[in-house]
């Protein structure tokens, strides 16, 4: 199966013989061609003859049959294929026939697919660098982003590690997706083509800050070609490294629909001092603003700047002011993210070496316990554990039942143990500021006393058993507050939550690009004999590359930050997160699974009866925090 190709990117591997010729793959042309501010061309030969790479560049360790050779998952057929040999460590390769700079790549696999695998890009076909380790793999379509991980490569390759099945590894279609860096230029060109892409926030591995230098305007500014999309906020920017130094005269930029209506453009010489070198004048702006559009069936605008004199510097980006505002419906309005097809800067100087930092590595070192608290005495340690107040502390979320209150009834330490006993008021609660809830319950957290980054993070827990009973052990990231960040963009690691199910618990991580219930997470459930009702450990592992969850020392979920930025989004797990007990009932979570409506959201009638005879606790045993030293 063949992804259909726009003027987005260049398909680098995915033809035939002749057919290279007559695909529609694009390129830009020369850099002696283009002019300041000049609409993009593109030059289809030149890119197929030069970028298209063929079967016969293809190899592989070895094959099941000679017409499942290498060749065939790089053809354009869906009907043919690769099938390697029946060995875990079997691997198939292409030559692209230059280093360029390695966007996406698409693996469509045949149902001998790979269980655990690794994409990788060399410039010497000797030397290789994985963009993409695969550690749970399930077949069907995969595609791999590259950002924001160094991938300027001639050769691109899978390389197995294990078979799903006793067959060998088998692709219908291997796509590579890219084309050239803007190199070093003496003529005005456009130096941010394909150059290493920095963004604050985005909303998924879809719409990286990369999609905004890869080349792709879309005919009419419309659809959803590649582009950059910020997550909704006002304050958020996207730039490029121009890899040296370049004298800029000029910028184009491409919108989608969700554009800008007040933005800088700003240039810097060491990526943290910028200065201004544009912004609309107020009658633009005013102009902009007033153009409200419905979402869906708006086009895009043009942005051509012409710098009045010409300016120096080595990065560029663009900081939004205020995002375009959209009727739904009409005369209420809402915003989303800024979003780019594509930004151009045009000057001279530069250079194709510019390349992304190499991402982060495991550490080393022995644990040590940096927090440990088993409850002994009569009363919760508040020098610790900050405890939580619906309606001072926080607000009501997830379509919640309860109020989380400062109640010794509710939230208590005895025999060793914190106890969270949820109450049902019939009468109801006031929450301070307003707002009547039929129960109330116990959170607590770490925010005020503890925060850190990375550590291994346990807690011995008994959970309670009833339908919408939600009680959870969790980390959110300490930025959660700033406005500028907020939810997901701060990071939630889940390392135990329950819905009253007696026979699971599950984990998950939240950010952008996949929360709720798009959040990458998994189930565990218990061995024969053993259920939530009993003492467990829970606990992750967060490293500078994985979050590892367990159960009772048995891990059952990983996730990695090359896979997470490759194919969700961004990895928001790099500074401070806090700790979190606490103790829900109802709302979002249990009633997408047990699909309670009433008495309340998610919660029957049958777990309101055990509340209220006060016979749903969650017991702690003790909770740690464990750092490498």
């Amino acid at each position: 199966m063949s992804e259909p190709l726009t003027r987005r990117s260049v398909l680098l591997a995915a033809t035939s013989g002749a057919a290279a010729l007559t695909l529609p793959a694009f390129a830009p042309t020369p850099a002696s061609a283009a002019a300041p501010g000049a609409e993009p061309g593109w030059d289809t030969d030149r890119a197929a003859a030069a970028y298209a790479a063929r079967p016969a560049a293809a190899v592989g360790s070895g094959s099941e049959a000679p017409h499942l050779a290498a060749a065939q998952a790089f053809d354009g057929n869906p009907t043919t294929r690769y099938s390697s040999e029946f060995a875990d460590g079997a691997w198939i390769s292409i030559d692209l026939g230059a280093v360029l700079r390695i966007t996406r790549v698409v693996l469509l696999w045949e149902a001998a697919y790979g269980l655990e695998y690794a994409v990788e890009v060399s410039r010497d076909g000797t030397d290789w660098r994985s963009v993409y380790t695969e550690n749970a793999g399930t077949g069907g379509t995969v595609t791999v982003h590259t950002h924001p991980q160094p991938a300027l490569g001639r050769y691109v390759r899978m390389r197995g590690i294990r078979r799903a099945t006793p067959y060998g590894y088998s692709l219908y279609s291997f796509q590579v997706f890219g084309g050239p860096p803007a190199p070093a230029a003496t003529a005005t060109a456009n130096l941010a083509l394909r150059h290493p892409a920095y963004g604050d926030r985005y909303q998924d591995a879809g719409h990286s800050p990369l999609h905004a230098f890869d080349g792709g305007v879309p005919d009419g500014l419309t659809g959803d070609t590649t582009r950059w999309s910020s997550d909704w906020s006002d304050s958020r920017w996207v730039g490029v490294d121009l890899g040296a130094p370049a004298r800029l005269t000029g910028f184009d930029l491409y919108w989608e629909a969700a554009y800008a209506v007040d933005y800088r453009i700003q240039v810097s010489d060491d990526n943290r001092t910028w200065r201004t070198v544009h912004q609309p004048t107020a009658a633009e702006v005013a102009a902009r603003d007033a153009d409200i559009g419905t979402p869906g069936s708006s086009a895009g605008v043009h942005d051509r700047i012409t710098l009045p004199a010409a300016v120096s510097g080595r990065y560029v980006r663009m900081l939004g002011v205020k995002r375009r505002r959209f009727y739904s419906p009409a005369p209420y309005t809402a915003q989303f993210g800024y979003s780019l097809y594509e930004f151009q800067v045009w000057g001279t100087g530069g250079s194709a070496a510019a390349e992304y930092p190499e991402q982060p590595g495991e550490r080393t070192g022995s644990y040590r316990t940096v927090l440990f608290d088993d409850f002994e005495g009569t009363a919760l340690d508040r020098s610790r554990w900050r405890v939580v107040v619906t309606g001072s502390t926080m607000g009501s979320v997830n379509g919640e039942s309860q109020a989380y209150v400062d109640d010794p009834a509710v939230l208590r330490v005895s025999g060793s143990q914190l106890l969270i006993t949820p109450r049902y008021l019939p009468n109801g609660h006031t929450a301070p500021g307003g707002g009547s809830y039929r129960f109330t319950s116990g959170r607590i957290d770490t925010s005020s006393a503890f925060n850190f980054t990375y550590g291994r993070v346990s807690a011995r827990m008994k959970l309670p058993v009833g339908d919408g009973l939600w009680p959870a052990f969790w980390l959110l990231g300490s930025n959660v507050d700033d406005p500028a960040v907020s939810w997901p963009a701060c990071g939630e690691t889940d390392v135990m939550e329950n819905i009253g199910y007696p026979s699971w618990i599950s984990g998950a991580l939240h950010g952008p690009g996949y929360s709720a219930d798009g959040n990458i997470g998994a189930l565990y459930h218990f061995p024969a004999g053993q259920d939530v009702g009993g003492w467990h450990v829970y606990a992750v592992e967060w490293t500078p590359t994985a979050m590892r969850f367990s159960v009772d020392g048995t891990r059952y979920l990983e996730v990695t930050r090359q896979k997470t930025q490759a194919t969700r989004g961004a990895w928001v797990f790099d500074h401070d997160q806090y700790v979190i007990l606490n103790f829900a009932l109802g709302g979002a979570y249990p009633a997408g699974w047990n699909k309670v409506t009433t008495p309340f959201w998610g919660l029957p009638q049958s777990s309101v009866d055990q509340v209220a005879a006060g016979a749903a606790v969650l017991a702690v045993d003790w909770v740690r925090v464990e750092q490498l030293v």
